[in-house]
């Protein structure tokens, strides 16, 4: 039997507005959040009450990824394009202006970056030397989430056009199409081991893909609206998800099975949509970012 303690540990202000975009720093116990009124902000899980203000951008920033080997921080500026701050001297170095488009996702691969874009197209840059190297048009509608295949040389795309494709990344050619949701795909994540590809959106289910021949394994009504994205577990035993139905849901990632719920009601959680979530390396502390314009960082205690 697994019994399961949820400790909310701090609620973090500082967003005027609300915050879409979440992502884990180069230490585990950092972070950074963005917002829709361009603000983004770095956290540190030790003292986490101090946020520091990296940026003010004049567009809403929906998107921000970590490139660990250079200890830059980029961000997706609506319209606009890419900023990159050093994460050192919390400046930012460089930007390139490559969409005038939405940008709802980034990933980086080695020397790339990943920028999924609200018309369908994927544009890849080369860190090392500033530049565009390839537009690839994926979809007619919006390319909203991107996950890496921590083993294989692949990465998938979830888009508005209810689909899941997944590419190669040294030829950029198609490897899979995984139909099978009836709306937006908002969430996307490989298991740590790399057997299992989950994906969720707006039909609020989750269908498990099994990534050796990309049949689906299972499908879940996983929660009551969109769900907006997930995260496992380092271990990759366990994963969470956030909904815009105002909860957080803990998952067996073997069993598919729901393990507990955290909500507003219960735990004092968040009273609007719950837009990103990450569960860190760092004393298994799971962040959320919201509507209601705050950070939640919760302990969650997992007895099995």
């Amino acid at each position: 039997m697994v019994k399961i303690q949820v400790n909310k540990l701090n609620t973090l202000r500082g967003h005027n507005h609300s915050i879409y975009a979440l992502s884990g720093g180069v230490s585990a116990h950092h972070f950074y959040t963005g917002s829709g009124d361009g603000m983004v902000v770095a956290w540190d899980l030790r003292q986490p009450k101090d946020g520091v203000l990296l940026a003010k951008l004049p567009n809403s920033v929906y998107a921000l990824a970590v490139d660990k080997k250079r200890n830059l921080l980029f961000i997706g500026q609506n319209f606009e394009g890419i900023h990159a701050i050093d994460l050192d001297t919390k400046k930012e170095v460089w930007s390139l202006k490559i969409t005038s488009n939405a940008i709802f996702d980034l990933k980086v691969i080695g020397d790339l970056l990943l920028v999924a874009t609200g018309d369908g197209v994927l544009v890849v840059v080369n860190i090392e030397e500033k530049s565009l190297v390839r537009h690839l048009k994926i979809s007619e509608k919006s390319l909203r989430v991107l996950s890496v295949d921590p083993f294989r040389q692949q990465f998938s795309v979830g888009a508005s056009d209810n689909q899941v494709k997944v590419f190669a990344w040294q030829d950029w050619k198609p490897v899979a199409l995984l139909e099978g949701h009836s709306n937006s795909v908002f969430a996307l994540g490989y298991s740590p081991d790399g057997k299992t590809l989950i994906s969720g959106g707006r039909d609020a289910l989750l269908k498990f893909w099994d990534t050796t021949d990309f049949s689906q394994q299972s499908s879940v009504a996983a929660h009551m609206y969109a769900i907006n994205y997930l995260s496992f577990r380092e271990d990759g035993r366990f994963f969470v998800t956030c909904s815009m139905d105002k909860s957080i849901k803990l998952w067996d990632a073997s069993e598919f099975k729901l393990l507990k719920v955290i909500d507003k009601a219960r735990h004092a959680g968040h009273g609007t949509s719950i837009n990103k979530i990450i569960w860190t390396a760092y004393n298994d502390q799971v962040v959320a970012v919201s509507d209601d314009r705050t950070v939640s960082v919760w302990d969650i205690h997992i007895n099995h």
